[in-house]
């Protein structure tokens, strides 16, 4: 599309590889610049887009930007995510990039709405969410008076992906007969006011609707992966799992030792340094915080409650010989009665294995753990493939995904559900004067 043919034009601010493109270019926009620093991202962003102009490092080029009616952009979450450190816009890296959105749109005052979304936690604190609200509405625009947090399962996608969306629109182009007192009210957003709850929005096997036929062989498991998998599933059987309470984590049974030395023994803890920074150390459980302690009090308990099965299972496994990543695990199937991972989805996580009822997809994140389903074609388990990864944030059929497979994983993590952003966008313009495009 040219700008000549356009109905509004926007700019695309932390672009990653396009969410936000796909999104407001279906909807008549034309976008007029992204920014973007990431070399991957910025080489799929040009193949899908060959005529958009890459600005790079906002920071830097803030001011080159050209006319725009819409801004939007995912801006950095680091700062607030729960994976992170948290320190939110005291956090010199990425924190203050926020403000640098509030210098572009004093840069330009023809801009009438504003599309910004983040992780959930950047709402959780509230000292976080006031700064977004008093620097937007000194900018002389109607914002959400609340956050608006969406997840793809309440429009039917199967992908848990909880964000709060933070949208503005300039105060002259309102319909006053719908916005009042500065915000946009929940109760004005209609519809998304009565979605369903956010981890009610899919149905046991709704996954299906993302699958493609004839997958890859390289996304079946392996031999070790499947016997690691079978392990754990008998684990289950001779135990009964009777409600550990807490996930499984070998290292904390205290196998082969007696109560004294199981309370002396040093286990493998995560703390942080002066600096924020995780660090892995060693050290007694009374030394550890309750929690933790609570975590491998449990763990103990249930083991010495089935010692006989384990220990014969861990010998049968070897499992004391295996990877730290195969030694957790965690069955989050609640109560449903599911036997075996056919109606599971399943994550090789560095916190451990994890398996959920198949539902949903778990959060697609920007580190590679990628989902495991069980094929019913072919009557085994494999990996999602990019493309399916990529139906789970909307993305367009014939969008070019690279070759990199890793990469491309890290890059969907990245972005944004392109169907919540349509509707985000039909929702906030239907609070603006019918002639808004002319104005």
């Amino acid at each position: 599309m040219r700008e000549k043919d356009s109905e509004f034009t926007f700019v695309d601010l932390f672009a990653g590889i396009g969410g936000f493109h796909q999104a407001l270019s279906s909807l008549g926009g034309y976008c007029v610049g992204a920014s973007e620093i990431n070399k991957e991202a910025i080489e799929v962003y040009q193949k899908n887009f060959p005529n958009t102009i890459i600005f790079g490092d906002i920071e830097k080029e803030w001011k080159n930007l050209p006319n725009f009616d819409v801004l939007a952009g995912g801006f950095p979450c680091q700062p607030f995510s729960k994976a992170g450190n948290q320190q939110g816009f005291n956090d010199e890296n990425s924190g203050n990039l926020f403000y640098t959105i509030i210098n572009i749109l004093k840069e330009h005052p023809e801009c009438k709405f504003i599309i910004l979304e983040n992780v959930k936690n950047l709402s959780d604190k509230n000292e976080n969410w006031d700064v977004i609200t008093k620097e937007l509405k000194k900018l002389n625009f109607y914002i959400t008076e609340d956050p608006l947090i969406l997840s793809p399962t309440q429009f039917e996608i199967p992908q848990l992906r909880e964000r709060v969306y933070i949208l503005g629109i300039r105060k002259d182009i309102r319909d006053s007969k719908k916005l009042i007192n500065g915000y946009i009210h929940m109760e004005e957003l209609g519809d998304f006011n009565n979605l369903p709850k956010i981890r009610e929005g899919c149905r046991l096997n709704s996954i299906n609707k993302i699958l493609e036929e004839n997958p890859s062989e390289e996304l079946f498991l392996t031999k070790k992966e499947n016997k690691i998998l079978e392990a754990w599933l008998e684990f289950k059987r001779l135990t009964k799992f009777d409600k550990p309470g807490v996930p499984i984590w070998l290292d904390f049974f205290g196998y082969n030792m007696t109560d004294t030395q199981f309370n002396n023994e040093k286990f493998n803890h995560i703390s942080k340094n002066q600096k924020g920074k995780q660090i892995r150390t060693l050290s007694l459980i009374k030394d550890m915080p309750e929690w933790k302690q609570k975590f491998i009090e449990k763990n103990r308990t249930f083991y010495i409650k089935h010692k006989v099965v384990i220990d014969n299972w861990i010998k049968k496994y070897d499992m004391t010989n295996e990877p730290l990543i195969y030694k957790k695990f965690e069955w989050n199937c609640g109560d449903y009665d599911i036997k075996d991972y056919t109606k599971t989805i399943v994550q090789f996580r560095q916190s451990g294995i994890r398996v959920k009822v198949n539902n949903y997809f778990p959060t697609l994140v920007a580190i590679n753990n990628t989902p495991i389903i069980y094929d019913e074609t072919n009557k085994k388990l494999r990996r999602i493939s990019p493309r399916e990864a990529a139906n789970l944030q909307s993305f367009n059929k014939d969008f070019i995904l690279p070759d990199n497979k890793s990469a491309i994983y890290k890059q969907l993590g990245n972005a944004v559900n392109v169907e919540i952003v349509k509707r985000v966008f039909k929702k906030l313009e239907g609070f603006a004067l019918g002639n808004w495009r002319e104005l």
